[in-house]
C-alpha cells in the first residue's frame, strides 16, 4: 500500500472562479504547493491538476480536481485507485458557509453536509464516509443574498486582507494532520478565530 498522502483541494476551474469564496479549497491547495515547491499540471487520465513530491518528510499528492465541485469524486477515486492511496490518508479542504470567515474546523469523518464536492467524493467510494476534511470557513451571505451567489463571488476586500493568515493556519493544519494525527490536530486548530487581533 502507497505511503502517499493524497491531498485534495476543491473548486471550480475556469477563470471566472477564481478567487471566489467556493474555490478557497483551490488557493489552499495552490499555496501548499508552494511551500512544497510542488509543481502541479493537468493530467487527463485524473481529470485533475496533479503534482507529486515531499511536504517536509511526508510524500504527498498535491491534487485540484478539474470535473467541477459537482463531480469532484472522479478524480479523487482515479488517484486513489492509481496510487493506492487508503481514505486514511487522504485530506480534502473545501469551504464551509456554516463557519465564519475566519475559522478552520478539521472533521475525521462524517456526512457530506450539503457540500456537493465531498457528496461526489462519498458516492465515488461507495458511501465511504472515513476521509479527513479541512473546511475553510467564508461565513453565511448577507441578507437578501442567496447561498449560490454568495460562493461564487469574490471575497470582500476586507477578507482579501486576511487570506493569508488564514490559509497559512490552513497549510500548517494540513501538515499536522500528516505529523500527528487528525485528533490532535483537531485540538490545536479547530474553534480558533485565526483572524489578527
Amino acid at each position: 500500500m502507497s505511503d502517499k498522502y493524497l491531498i485534495v483541494g476543491l473548486g471550480n476551474p475556469g477563470k471566472q472562479y477564481e478567487a471566489t469564496r467556493h474555490n478557497i479549497g483551490f488557493m489552499v491547495l495552490e499555496a501548499l504547493s508552494r511551500r512544497a515547491g510542488i509543481v502541479g499540471k493537468s493530467e487527463s487520465r485524473f481529470k485533475a491538476m496533479v503534482g507529486l513530491g515531499r511536504l517536509g518528510s511526508y510524500s504527498v499528492i498535491l491534487a485540484q480536481p478539474l470535473t467541477y465541485m459537482n463531480l469532484s469524486g472522479e478524480a479523487v477515486l482515479k488517484l486513489m485507485n492509481y496510487y493506492d492511496v487508503p481514505p486514511e490518508r487522504l485530506l480534502v479542504i473545501y469551504d464551509e458557509a456554516a463557519l465564519p470567515f475566519g475559522k478552520i474546523r478539521v472533521r475525521p469523518a462524517g456526512s457530506d453536509a450539503g457540500q456537493k464536492g465531498v457528496r461526489s467524493i462519498i458516492q465515488q467510494l461507495g458511501g465511504n464516509q472515513q476521509f479527513a476534511r479541512l473546511r475553510v470557513g467564508i461565513g453565511s451571505p448577507p441578507p437578501p443574498m442567496a447561498m449560490p451567489d454568495f460562493v461564487l463571488s469574490k471575497f470582500a476586500p476586507e477578507e482579501q486582507k486576511h487570506l493569508p493568515e488564514i490559509i497559512d493556519a490552513a497549510l500548517d493544519a494540513v501538515e499536522s494532520w500528516m505529523s500527528v494525527g487528525v485528533e490532535e490536530t483537531m485540538t490545536r486548530y479547530n474553534g480558533r478565530l485565526l483572524l489578527p487581533q
